[in-house]
């Protein structure tokens, strides 16, 4: 039996979104009013900033900006055009906004753009304010902290699939006769590595496919609530010299795993400066993160008990894996009670310091290497090689049994930073905005982390605990 799909057209959605508005107005307004005070969150920086002698008063109050941008968050308004309509069409909305008229779109984005500093700034305060409200919620989940990058596709000539099309029709023509030269891999390279209209938007691999971005890292809690926003552009690059970036690579995943993880320790630096009381003992990564040195800084730099990554496929050996005695020294694969001979500490740059651990088995005989196992582990010249590191019983033994059914019920909980990077996304409408500024992308994702904030915390006055990631069950 076919399946009929019906359409959504954009008459239905803003019936629907005016529907809301009109019919529930007064009961959700009058309960926002009630819980929803933002006097409370905003410093006095910021209305200094704001209410600073400009030669004339200001037509409308700082608090109007700000409940207009968090609500367009929280009830899924996708543009600020749309917004606007709803002002003008909403006397509920605007009274609880504040505004005798409406401001146009030039004012809001205006705030955006020269406020974004204040906006961050009080992300930061709203994340102090519901960090015990997580806890009183559930105090393990709090307690857990997950990373994660994502991107937003930027307006921009070469997020168009048409640029590349025509550049691999081009290349097509050209080398029509040379069938040595894979166009669509050239067309790859010969693409630019930033938007011509915008540098902040870089050449990515996001989302399954390529594009030209504005690259964010996300921290969250157990629970999903949002901990720590940071978008890594050259502000950020500028701040931590330290940050390696990883060398291009024939794999896409591999250049996106590269600049995760390396993102990760300055990432985190920043996020305990700004927040010294929050003690996290549990850290949830992707296989990304299966590096030596990250179980290192997460142990010793930042005080993990607890550290679920996935073993990456790319660090192990297809070879059958060494043994270790109770010294820690590796053993023969073939034979557990003959220990690997210790061959100094190996050191190269862009890698951890390592003591190498050659077969015992392995000598030399008039300038060549001999072995003498009669089944050799390995068909390399030296005989089997291995390597342990200062860390390496953190990796095999991270506070919790690997693969055990407390691994895979903890672990599983790592998907919700994803479930919060698409809510910002789809549900606050931070993707498909049409433009290419980078301070107002930034300032966007700041007010969606801020509506986050302010559901988290009128769900706890409502003791409604069920509402603490989306406060729209209140008017459904």
């Amino acid at each position: 039996m076919a399946v009929k799909y019906h359409q959504i057209s954009l008459k239905e959605t803003f019936s629907n979104c005016q529907d809301m508005f009109i019919d529930d107005a007064s009961f959700f307004f009058q309960l926002l009013e009630k819980h929803m005070d933002l006097d409370e969150f905003i410093s006095p920086e910021f209305y200094a900033a704001f209410y600073k002698s400009l030669g004339r008063k200001r037509i409308f109050p700082l608090s109007g900006f700000l409940s207009a941008l968090i609500l367009q968050k929280i009830f899924s308004i996708p543009t600020d055009s749309l917004l606007i309509l709803f002002l003008s069409l909403c006397r509920e909305l605007r009274d609880f906004c504040g505004f005798s008229n409406v401001p146009d779109a030039p004012l809001f984005t205006r705030f955006k753009q020269n406020f974004l500093p204040y906006l961050e700034q009080m992300f930061q305060r709203m994340v102090d304010y519901t960090e015990p409200i997580c806890h009183a919620i559930d105090p393990v989940l709090a307690n857990i902290l997950t990373f994660d990058t994502s991107g937003i596709e930027l307006y921009v000539t070469e997020n168009n699939p048409k640029t590349l099309n025509a550049l691999i029709r081009k290349l097509k023509a050209y080398y029509k006769n040379n069938s040595d030269v894979d166009p669509y891999k050239m067309a790859y390279g010969l693409m630019p590595s930033q938007a011509a209209s915008c540098p902040d938007a870089k050449q990515q691999y996001i989302n399954g496919h390529f594009c030209y971005a504005d690259k964010f890292v996300i921290l969250t809690n157990g629970l999903g609530i949002v901990r720590h926003i940071a978008f890594l552009d050259d502000n950020f690059k500028s701040a931590h010299p330290e940050l390696s970036v990883g060398k291009k690579s024939d794999s896409p995943e591999e250049d996106k795993s590269v600049g995760d993880s390396s993102a990760l320790k300055p990432v985190l630096s920043d996020f305990f400066a700004l927040h010294p009381d929050f003690h996290p003992d549990t850290f949830l990564g992707d296989s990304a993160f299966d590096t030596i040195e990250t179980y290192g800084f997460l142990k010793d730099d930042f005080h993990f008990s607890k550290v679920l990554i996935p073993y990456n496929p790319r660090n192990e050996s297809t070879l059958k894996k060494v043994g270790y005695n109770e010294y820690g020294y590796p053993t023969c694969p073939n034979d557990s009670s003959l220990a690997m001979r210790y061959c100094g500490i190996t050191k190269e740059k862009g890698r951890s310091d390592r003591i190498k651990w050659c077969c015992p088995k392995v000598h030399m005989v008039n300038g060549a290497w001999v072995c003498d196992c009669k089944s050799p582990c390995s068909t390399a010249k030296k005989g089997r090689t291995t390597y342990t590191y200062e860390n390496l019983d953190f990796r095999m033994f991270p506070g919790i049994q690997r693969d055990s059914d407390e691994w895979i019920s903890l672990y599983k909980i790592r998907t919700i930073v994803e479930r919060a990077i698409n809510h910002f996304k789809i549900n606050m409408c931070i993707a498909g905005r049409k433009t290419r500024n980078h301070l107002t992308t930034k300032a966007d994702v700041y007010l969606a982390g801020i509506a986050s904030q302010f559901t988290a915390i009128i769900a706890d006055r409502l003791s409604c605990p069920q509402y603490i990631r989306s406060l729209k069950p209140l008017i459904a």
